[in-house]
């Protein structure tokens, strides 16, 4: 017997130091990424939210306030109220329409042969990869009579004098849901793509055989299941880039705009972070723009995984 104990603890031990050796494996291929990921994104979050608590304007030391910077922001600053219901109306209006005209194209352009897919997949990409794509909307929506879309409504006889619609605030939206749409072709759009390319067409022949009549049930029990993994990564870039617009209206409608009609969250976190340099402030709106993110990307895991249940 004592033999025995023996040779079962040396064949523990020999398996203890197999799982030592791998998990230093992982430790070796990992751990670069993870210092990387800890360092430029977990910490910042960290150092945000305590410069959050404080007074900070980058020249002296930070001043302690506790949550007085939160308190201003919900009680006293009329402006950030204006920019987070204009994120919110423009996050609800363009976030789900984006998401579901990627997923809409990606759809039908996945049903057409390779080589004229590969073109279309091309032409919708596009507008993410253009840079000054500022200048161009600019030229369309032009105030005066040599804007695009002022000439051909004159030519037509539609409008007698040049509508405004980078400053007249009952213009700016719409034109600003127009741009956001275009510009949401991108990494999403081509996420799906990738998506549908994968899903095993096995699984199309098992659902016939259980009972899949048509398209829509193709889809909905099989697609969008297979593809869960691409859904859930574009929701987090609708979410993530619905409630981060800024630099687009930047771009085209400039800032401050009109009545501050197109103020949004990241307009006031470029205000005071990057122009008044009120650090402290600018961290507290930071960090509730995270929470916001935060809890809407949990909210899209919670109803994707849903689908096909």
């Amino acid at each position: 017997m004592r033999k025995e104990e023996i040779q079962m603890k040396n064949k523990t031990s020999s398996i203890s130091r197999k799982k030592k050796f791998e998990n230093l494996d992982l430790i070796v291929f990992l751990g670069p990424f993870l210092v990387t990921f800890f360092t430029f994104t977990v910490l910042p979050v960290f150092i945000s939210l305590f410069i959050s608590l404080t007074n900070f304007n980058m020249l002296e030391l930070p001043e302690f306030v506790g949550l007085a910077n939160y308190q201003k922001l919900f009680l006293n600053d009329d402006i950030f109220s204006l920019a987070i219901q204009n994120t919110f109306i423009l996050a609800i209006v363009t976030g789900p329409v984006s998401y579901i005209i990627c997923f809409g194209l990606a759809w039908l352009i996945n049903e057409v042969p390779a080589k004229p897919r590969a073109f279309l997949t091309l032409l919708f990409y596009a507008p993410s990869l253009s840079g000054g794509f500022g200048f161009v909307w600019q030229l369309l929506f032009s105030g005066d009579r040599y804007g695009y879309i002022n000439g051909l409504l004159l030519n037509l006889g539609v409008i007698t004098d040049p509508i405004l619609f980078l400053k007249d605030p009952n213009y700016m939206f719409g034109v600003c849901v127009v741009i956001v749409l275009w510009q949401a072709l991108g990494t999403t759009f081509l996420t799906f793509i990738a998506g549908l390319q994968t899903v095993d067409r096995s699984l199309y022949e098992a659902a016939a055989v259980d009972g899949i009549k048509n398209r829509w049930q193709e889809l909905y029990f099989v697609t969008l299941p297979s593809m869960r993994g691409q859904l859930l990564f574009g929701a987090i870039l609708n979410v993530t880039g619905s409630f981060g617009i800024g630099g687009v209206i930047t771009a085209v409608f400039g800032f401050p705009t009109t009545d501050y009609a197109l103020h949004t969250i990241m307009h006031h976190l470029d205000d005071y972070g990057g122009v008044r340099f009120e650090m402290g402030y600018a961290c507290a709106i930071a960090t509730l723009l995270f929470i916001i993110s935060f809890t809407m990307n949990k909210l899209f895991q919670f109803v994707l995984g849903r689908i096909g249940k």
